[in-house]
């Protein structure tokens, strides 16, 4: 199962990643461009809308089910991650969709 950790580094700049990579923003920014300049979390923004979106392409694997969900998930879980450091897993994004309404 896929893990996502986030944390500030030395110049209090946020670093994401999955599974020890770094997770880039790319694939989500194609789809949309909330924040050009990356990922943040800990409050309803562009910066996490663009995590939130990025986590939902990985978790449901495609892009119209992504678009649905992930402003509801950037309020859910990404708003109210801690600012210094988090894990958020697989599998807590899996019970997350699963107290969701029918899509």
């Amino acid at each position: 199962m896929r893990r996502w950790t986030g944390r500030r580094d030395a110049d209090d700049f946020p670093v994401v990643e999955m599974d020890g990579q770094k997770f880039d923003a790319l694939k989500s920014l194609t789809v949309r461009t909330h924040s050009p300049t990356g990922f943040e979390w800990g409050y309803e923004g562009s910066g996490p809308a663009q995590l939130a979106l990025a986590i939902m392409l990985e978790i449901v694997g495609d892009v119209e089910t992504a678009q649905l969900l992930y402003q509801s998930f950037k309020r859910d879980v990404i708003a109210r991650l801690p600012e210094r450091e988090w894990v958020l897993t697989e599998e807590n994004c899996i019970r997350w969709l699963n107290e969701q309404p029918t899509i």
